[in-house]
């Protein structure tokens, strides 16, 4: 598909339980969704790679990757794909009309340099006061894969993280305080999970939206720090296209 269309999200059999978690193509969805027109947003590796693929073509918003590339668009198909023109996950993409391409010191310029409205990371852990690891775990084994998290996470104007809730063996992700090693401290704007969209605030975590069919007491108990509930709570809904939507407060 072109990266200069927009797809709809949707399991195999279209139907969804009132308590379904967001798949990562519904997270990517709704995180592609909430960026305002003219905004400039680098894409880590991993689950936000996938955001490409689900930009609304109402807005223009500008993708740059730190391996070079300004104006990249969603994942290559067929003819379309050139194996020297990949994002951060390794994926051919396609180039939007007009892009550059520039050597790393330019990109890492760019990062470092304030230009990014927007970094979408993803996230291992993220604390209630924004600390956020994503490069290292405590796991046997574990391999150091910091690349250029801790320029992303500093140099733009926003972080946002995508992750799921909670670990495989149902370990909080989102806590009071990250135990594993840091990538940056007091970085991150917004978590978006298969279960919300938590904004961290001054005063923690504040849930701005919850998935249809989950109560915040559940929520809470898969959440290993406070949380605050907004007073315009929205709920994620899913439309009769299958893709994930909200009304934002903001």
């Amino acid at each position: 598909m072109s990266g200069t269309d927009s797809k709809h999200v949707s399991n195999s059999d279209g139907q969804h339980s009132a308590h379904t978690p967001l798949s990562r193509n519904e997270i990517a969805y709704l995180v592609a969704h909430d960026f305002p027109d003219g905004a400039v947003v680098n894409l880590g590796i991993g689950m936000p790679t996938l955001v490409a693929d689900f930009l609304p073509t109402d807005r223009e918003i500008l993708l740059q990757s730190e391996n070079g590339i300004l104006g990249m668009g969603g994942a290559a198909s067929g003819d379309e794909v050139d194996l020297d023109i990949i994002n951060a996950s390794r994926t051919p993409v396609v180039l939007l009309p007009g892009a550059s391409i520039t050597e790393h010191t330019i990109a890492f310029a760019m990062m470092r340099g304030g230009h990014l409205d927007y970094s979408v990371l993803g996230g291992f852990q993220v604390a209630e006061n924004g600390d956020l690891a994503n490069w290292l775990t405590s796991g046997p084994g574990a391999i150091a894969a910091i690349g250029g998290a801790m320029d992303l996470a500093v140099g733009a104007r926003e972080v946002i993280v995508m992750m799921e809730h909670v670990t495989k063996d149902q370990t909080p992700k989102l806590l009071t305080a990250c135990t594993y090693p840091l990538t940056a401290t007091g970085v991150v704007n917004t978590v978006y999970t298969d279960l919300a969209i938590i904004d961290v605030t001054p005063n923690g975590f504040v849930v701005r939206a919850i998935i249809e069919g989950l109560t915040v007491e559940t929520l809470a108990k898969k959440t290993g720090a406070a949380l605050s509930i907004s007073d315009k709570l929205a709920v994620i809904s899913r439309n009769e296209q299958g893709d994930p939507v909200y009304k934002s407060a903001y």
